[in-house]
């Protein structure tokens, strides 16, 4: 299906765009139909004169975690400020290099992802500083309608989870920045969406005629992101994700595992639109690096019904009952659980719920969010 995604037509907004010096968020996913960046198409046109680099850099080339540093953009001139080193806001200094901020850039649909918050803390500093927003919409790869997981309770929010959210959550990033300004109370704040075009909220990616570009180092394919919304909870865990193999977040496992007796486990719990079948990796960086490791691969058959949040849950159950003495929660600095952080809640980790009955106890919690989320929808 063709679909234009908000770059494509920025002439829509030309009087607005025209009016001031421009900021920029953006990275490697930031391209319009012609494969040209978001940076080249605004700089040609109009007056931009500063990038701002979320996690992974300008040009997503930063592993996850790492520092990004200010520096000048050799391909532009232009210059770089980061928001994802000393600090996750715009600073004062960052606030005068513009007069309008715009956003455009390629999330994958999960809660965790840092380029949610990237986009909203700096939408409440434009609030305050009286700076108009601009976001160049974007399609959701995992589609809009279905919305699973668990709903952040605010206890545990962090910058891989600020608000209330369910794990998949169902908006474009357009649709995401009109909650988020609502959610954050930012009445003063003078937001503009440039919509999709021809993209409808049950469409996945497979099905559109978009070329997919890498979000971050290790959402290398589709398959990857449809996974990560799931998989993701392995970060806060002593059990690999992948990274550091060809298929991150798709293979999961350790070399205390067996991988043949937990994809019997999980044959015994079937869920609809899955599949583990039993690999073998060895991760070239990350955990166990250079260990050969054993476990599943992660594949999704059906798209429309699978629920990949539950399946990543009912995994990690059973590496937890078949490896009790050897599953490990990662902690920080502060004393909390990186598991906790992902999942919004420690009840899965304190042995509360397990998969089922964590689902399970969140789904008021997602009806609530399905309706609180319609004034905010663009799109059918």
């Amino acid at each position: 299906m063709p679909v234009l995604s908000g770059i494509d037509h920025a002439e829509n907004i030309h009087g607005l765009l025209s009016s001031g010096r421009l900021g920029l968020m953006t990275n490697q996913t930031g391209i319009n139909r012609q494969f040209q960046s978001s940076i080249d198409v605004l700089q040609k046109q109009y007056r931009l004169e500063a990038l701002f680099a979320v996690e992974h850099g300008i040009r997503g080339s930063i592993q996850a975690g790492e520092n990004v540093t200010s520096d000048t953009d050799p391909a532009s001139g232009l210059p770089v400020y980061s928001v994802y080193g000393g600090t996750h806001r715009l600073t004062e200094e960052m606030l005068d290099a513009f007069d309008i901020f715009c956003f455009d850039m390629q999330d994958v649909g999960a809660r965790f992802y840092t380029y949610l918050y990237a986009l909203s803390l700096a939408m409440a500093e434009c609030a305050k500083a009286g700076k108009p927003v601009v976001v160049f919409d974007r399609i959701n790869p995992l589609g809009g309608e279905l919305i699973q997981g668990t709903v952040l309770d605010p206890r545990f929010s962090s910058y891989v989870g600020l608000y209330p959210l369910p794990t998949r959550y169902g908006l474009t990033i357009g649709e995401y920045a009109r909650w988020v300004k609502a959610h954050l109370r930012l009445d003063s704040l003078d937001l503009t969406v440039v919509p999709l075009a021809g993209w409808r909220r049950g469409m996945l990616v497979r099905e559109l005629d978009l070329p997919w570009v890498a979000p971050s180092p290790n959402c290398p394919s589709f398959h990857a992101a449809r996974a990560y919304v799931g998989t993701c909870i392995f970060e806060g865990t002593n059990v690999s994700e992948g990274r550091g193999t060809t298929l991150p977040f798709e293979y999961i496992g350790a070399p205390w595992i067996d991988a043949d007796r937990l994809a019997a486990l999980l044959a015994e719990k079937p869920l609809a639109g899955v599949f583990f079948r039993p690999c073998w990796f060895t991760p070239t960086f990350s955990k166990y690096a250079g260990e050969a490791c054993a476990g599943v691969q992660l594949h999704i058959t059906e798209p429309l019904t699978a629920d990949p949040v539950l399946a990543a849950l009912t995994l990690l159950d059973a590496i937890r009952e078949l490896y009790p003495d050897r599953l490990q929660w990662i902690s920080q600095p502060d004393d909390s659980f990186t598991i906790d952080k992902l999942l919004g809640t420690d009840t899965y980790r304190l042995g509360q719920h397990g998969a089922a009955s964590l689902t399970a106890a969140h789904e008021e919690a997602r009806l609530r969010f399905r309706k609180e989320r319609e004034p905010y929808l663009l799109y059918e």
